[in-house]
């Protein structure tokens, strides 16, 4: 499946894979938000698939929410490895 971005009123339903072949649509839907925005909900309830180049994206915009001092929320029962991932920064912290 590939990937599709829906934008909601109020947050971003991400559904099929994020991988390193699409990972160019996600990079240019979400490049520069948080110069609009001042929060961002991204609803990862139907990804059904992430590589770790999807969550490396992932965890960079987490990164630049922290620089532009932003808020950034990540919902929904998604993929294991992407909360993996976020677990061992906190537990390396």
């Amino acid at each position: 499946m590939d990937l599709e971005i829906i934008k909601h009123a109020t947050y971003f339903q991400v559904k099929g894979t994020l991988t390193k072949f699409n990972l160019h649509l996600f990079k240019k839907e979400f490049s520069n938000v948080f110069d609009k925005q001042d929060s961002l909900i991204i609803n990862i309830e139907k990804l059904t698939s992430i590589d770790r180049y999807g969550v490396n994206a992932l965890a960079q915009l987490h990164n630049e929410s922290l620089l532009k001092r932003k808020k950034l929320s990540i919902i929904g029962m998604g993929c294991d490895d992407l909360y993996e991932h976020f677990k061992s920064e906190e537990n390396a912290a």
